[in-house]
């Protein structure tokens, strides 16, 4: 996940949401700081790759 911030604060609250989003499940995952994204009051940028195993 890419956060348009440099406060850790957003950081910290943005990585929240998905972590309670992502339930009981632990996986592996990345949080990164940026200056700027590719959108005008773009703020946060996430990839989700899901898989339906049996």
């Amino acid at each position: 996940m890419l956060v348009a911030s440099s406060y850790q604060a957003d950081l910290v609250a943005a990585w929240e949401v998905v972590r309670d989003a992502s339930g009981d499940h632990d996986v592996p995952s990345a949080l990164i700081g940026v200056a700027a994204l590719g959108y005008d009051r773009q703020l946060v940028e996430v990839e989700v790759t899901d898989a339906v195993i049996g």
